[in-house]
């Protein structure tokens, strides 16, 4: 779907990562930490994972918001042809992150 493992080796640990907290309508907040961002064909996604040290789940997000907006408003890439394609992208951008889908465990 839109869930990777996330393998990070120590560089990425020796970096303070940013992180962001979402707000989904009706549930409690949820903490990320910030991989990495990158746009694609008009669209930010970013790439998050749960544990700013080690290995941790990760999923890549698409920002959906209008220009101008406020408030991003992200959901999980689900799309396989698109997760596939932004995830190569992530990982050629993070060469000390390996991303291995769910699906394929």
């Amino acid at each position: 779907m839109g869930a990777f493992s996330c393998d990070k080796d120590k560089k990425m640990s020796d970096t303070k990562l940013e992180k962001i907290i979402f707000n989904p309508e009706g549930e409690d907040p949820v903490e990320f930490f910030v991989l990495e961002q990158t746009r694609i064909g008009g669209f930010n996604y970013i790439l998050v994972t749960d544990f700013e040290e080690g290995d941790g789940e990760a999923l890549i997000l698409k920002d959906l918001s209008g220009d101008g907006e406020e408030e991003s408003r992200y959901v999980i890439v689900s799309d396989d042809d698109e997760l596939a394609a932004v995830a190569d992208v992530f990982e050629d951008m993070l060469e000390d992150v390996e991303l291995v889908s769910d699906d394929k465990e």
